[in-house]
């Protein structure tokens, strides 16, 4: 995970200086009685970043979708989640996968644009899907966490028409300029985009 932000507009500017005189406590919330959203992939479970923390959009038709970029947390799944939802961490992704039994939040809407690969270039044009674990550690890459994370994966190319191979399933390691390593040495890619093409 790491910072990823846009160049703003003045109109944005404007209104989030507006917005940065009002306290969290005070912006409006959910409508009382209003429903989560469904989220984008059935099988997930909607955990919302904070607004703050993306750039509202409206992918495809605004910015087209060809990547898929894995991640891993470097922190434990409810941290993950508690990081994305604060306000002043400036980082999200689409979706977190847990390591115990592959269980899928959705962050992020796919139309949105979440703060995860470092660069905005590739921000615009991707799905962040961060993978609960350490690098160093890969007990956490488990094979319900593989298994979850390639039909996610395999369901998201579908839907955008991205090919299934490697130059459009990336890990966070491979976007130019980035400082991170993850998902490290320990991912299993020729397992993971196995599972990802025969799903």
């Amino acid at each position: 995970m790491e910072r990823a932000r846009s160049l703003p507009g003045r109109r944005r500017l404007l209104k989030g200086a507006a917005l940065a005189a009002v306290p969290y406590t005070l912006l409006p919330g959910p409508r009382a009685g209003a429903r989560a959203p469904a989220p984008d992939y059935p099988l997930a479970e909607w955990q919302p970043a904070t607004r703050a923390n993306l750039t509202a959009a409206h992918r495809p038709t605004t910015h087209p979708v060809d990547l898929v970029v894995i991640h891993v947390t470097q922190t434990d799944y409810a941290n993950a989640l508690a990081v994305f939802q604060h306000p002043r961490k400036e980082v999200s992704a689409h979706y977190v996968v847990r390591s115990s039994d592959g269980h899928v939040a959705q962050c992020v809407r796919e139309s949105d644009i979440a703060w995860h690969a470092g660069s905005w270039q590739h921000n615009t044009r991707s799905i962040g899907i961060e993978h609960e674990g350490w690098v160093d550690q890969p007990h956490y890459f488990t094979d319900a966490l593989y298994e979850r994370s390639a039909a996610l994966t395999a369901a998201i190319c579908t839907r955008y028409g991205i090919p299934r191979d490697r130059d459009h399933i990336v890990g966070h390691h491979e976007i130019p300029g980035t400082d991170h390593t993850d998902p490290g040495p320990h991912w299993d890619w020729a397992g993971y985009m196995r599972l990802v093409t025969s799903a």
